[in-house]
């Protein structure tokens, strides 16, 4: 065995001593998979991955996603031992307060994306791979490709059997993205045992069909050449995506726990571990034992990746005397900053239009300044003609044609979301989705995982309320505004007309910390009489008041979206009555949080009669109005019109429930 087997074997053995030992201390986690992968991981990180340690953020690096996030450890050591900031002290934190060492892998340096929820960590990399293959094919020019790197993915028995990971398989495959390598980890066992208890699919066939490029490897999990050889050969197809088939054992080299359930998700014991270390020749004691000479060895990945960041950043000079408006635009992409002209041509609604859906007044906002910002990017899951959510001057992103911004993700709400939440990662791009509001519920993982990484995806869901109409109430939302609202980190905006529209766009694309969702009906709005009322630029601030009081007033109607034009209808009433009434536009209930507390109370005082009125569920306007109008029920099959009536949000039903809380 010549020496540099020897460094890799030692290295490896690192590894999996180091998984061992964390899982131990912490008692908590998942010690098999790490232990059996290592092999993998060493092969992948040492001699295939373009990355450098001491610059995780480089732009032209390679991407590895864990998509089989319980398997942490193999990424924590493999941080710690190429030289991130990761320390083994890290490491001896594994699961504990405060480490950057979680239970599974978060988005960090080195951390690509948060995974654990199995398939979403897949899915996030075929949307990393389809933003290299756009920014590809949009700078890089003969000689200078300044945009050149790869996406790998280690998926799990658990990733390929959630339905999530057909949508991001099947995409992948249609749209050839070639620079996309998942390597499956078929060890066949879940927590309840065998995988043969609940599937017997044939993973090589159906990848297959796919149109994917598939190496099925067999029984070679520690044989380093043949998985180096399979890694270089998925880098020669240019075609299809390749999906590299390891058949490994779990907890290998520990003699109980080998190809068992109790290695997926339990600590091996300390017996166990010590029957393992044996196994593989490594000393028992100090537990958490790095060898200065795998150090030295696997800390070569430091220059190596500095070299590699180096010469492109020497090609990237060069590209920018070469093609300087071209490299002018690619630094805006990286940048992701908005031009002072952004929003110049948005447009703004008059009174005297009379009526329009906000989902058609967002398509003439979106436009409005599409042109402007080249590097957004995004598409509907089958659903642009009613969603209207298209970049007018651009073609269809396609195989072959990379270069174009509209995406057709097919009826596949979940790798829409997932996937842009991998462009969003990627950088270069800002990303928006669209569908119906009650498709969420297909896509909420993708959202909630974009939100905890506050990721500024742009969610733009139509058809948001019982005002949808005679499609029923399996595709009438109810429910989902309040769900949304109880979600950390993502803000929603519920616009009342065109103007709020335009708006919440511009809320939405300001904002970088966090995902945005604007919330848009079906059915046509009244645009609202800017001079009579306030300016639709109170939705910046979350709530506003849009029709004021004569003196005091008695009672503040505040709600969201198409019931705010009953509100203005049933202060007219009241006033006849002689009730005095104040109207609050309140789109974004997280966009108001924000506001200091004294402009809070100016527009909904403490002591002040509220009544809020929204075609959804009442749960949580406790925290805004006294009473409210709402639905505790699901929708009908009716029109529009007829539900709003019949459900109680009416001028006539808003002004008796007033009058009953004076």
């Amino acid at each position: 065995m010549d020496i540099l087997v020897d460094k890799a074997g030692h290295s490896i053995n690192a590894i999996r001593a180091l998984s061992m030992d964390a899982v131990e201390k912490a008692k908590s986690g998942h010690p098999g998979t790490p232990m059996a992968l290592a092999p993998m991981g060493y092969v992948l990180w040492m001699r295939h991955l373009r990355h450098n340690p001491k610059n995780p953020e480089w732009f032209d690096r390679d991407r590895f996603v864990l998509s089989a996030g319980h398997a942490s450890m193999l990424l924590y050591s493999l941080l710690f031992l190429t030289g991130y900031d990761l320390s083994l002290e890290d490491i001896k934190n594994f699961r504990q307060w405060g480490s950057k060492a979680p239970g599974h892998p978060e988005k960090a340096p080195g951390i690509e994306t948060t995974t654990g929820p199995l398939g979403q960590g897949f899915m996030n990399a075929v949307g990393m791979a389809l933003a290299e293959a756009h920014l590809a094919a949009r700078f890089n020019r003969e000689g200078f490709d300044i945009v050149n790197h790869r996406t790998y993915v280690v998926c799990s028995d658990g990733d390929l059997m959630e339905g999530a990971s057909h949508e991001g398989a099947s995409l992948a495959g249609h749209l050839g993205l070639s620079k996309l390598t998942a390597i499956y980890d078929d060890n066949r066992i879940t927590i309840e045992g065998n995988t043969s208890l609940a599937t017997s699919d044939d993973v090589s066939k159906r990848f297959e069909a796919y149109g994917w490029h598939v190496r099925n490897l067999g029984d070679s999990a520690n044989d380093i050449e043949k998985l180096s050889a399979a890694l270089a050969s998925a880098k020669e197809e240019k075609e299809r995506p390749t999906l590299i088939i390891v058949r490994s054992h779990i907890a290998y080299g520990a003699p109980h726990a080998h190809d068992t359930k109790e290695a997926h998700g339990s600590p091996l014991g300390e017996s166990e571990v010590a029957a393992a270390k044996s196994f593989f020749g490594w000393p028992q004691d100090p537990k958490f034992l790095v060898p200065q000479d795998v150090l030295d060895h696997m800390r070569e990945a430091v220059e190596t990746g500095e070299d590699l960041e180096k010469r492109w950043q020497e090609k990237r000079s060069a590209f920018g005397k070469a093609h300087p408006d071209l490299a002018r635009e690619f630094e805006d992409a990286l940048k992701g900053d908005l031009p002072d002209d952004w929003d110049c041509a948005m447009p703004r609604f008059s009174a005297d239009e009379g009526s329009i859906a906000t989902r058609a007044a967002s398509k003439r906002v979106l436009d409005g300044f599409s042109s402007k910002i080249p590097w957004l990017i995004g598409g509907s899951g089958d659903l642009a003609p009613s969603t209207l959510a298209v970049i007018k001057d651009s073609g269809d992103f396609g195989k072959g044609q990379y270069q174009n911004r509209n995406i057709h993700w097919g009826i596949r709400e979940h790798v829409m979301c997932a996937a842009s939440s991998g462009i969003a990662l990627h950088g270069g791009l800002r990303p928006y989705a669209s569908s119906f509001f009650i498709f969420t519920d297909y896509a909420r993982p993708a959202i909630r995982l974009a939100a905890m990484m506050r990721l500024p995806v742009i969610y733009v869901m139509t058809h948001d309320s019982i005002g949808l109409g005679e499609d029923g109430p399996t595709h009438q939302p109810v429910e989902h505004l309040a769900s949304f609202r109880a979600m950390p980190d993502i803000c929603i905006i519920r616009p009342a007309d065109a103007n709020e529209t335009a708006y919440a766009w511009r809320a939405a694309m300001e904002r970088r910390d966090g995902p945005t969702m604007l919330v848009l009906s079906r059915q046509s709005l009244p645009i609202l009489d800017r001079e009579k009322y306030a300016g639709a630029e109170g939705l910046l601030r979350g709530a506003y008041v849009l029709s004021k009081e004569k003196n005091h007033p008695q009672i503040i109607l505040v709600g969201s979206g198409s019931e705010v034009h009953l509100l203005l209808a049933a202060k007219d009433e009241l006033e006849k009555e002689g009730l005095d009434s104040r109207v609050v536009s309140m789109p974004s209930w997280e966009l108001f949080r924000q506001q200091d507390p004294r402009y809070r109370e100016e527009i909904l005082p403490r002591g002040a009669k509220k009544l809020s009125v929204e075609a959804g569920s009442t749960f949580g306007w406790c925290e805004w109005a006294t009473e409210s109008i709402g639905l505790s029920r699901f929708g009908a099959s009716a029109k529009g019109g007829d539900n709003f009536q019949n459900f109680g949000f009416s001028v006539s039903h808003i002004v008796e429930r007033a009058k009953k809380m004076r």
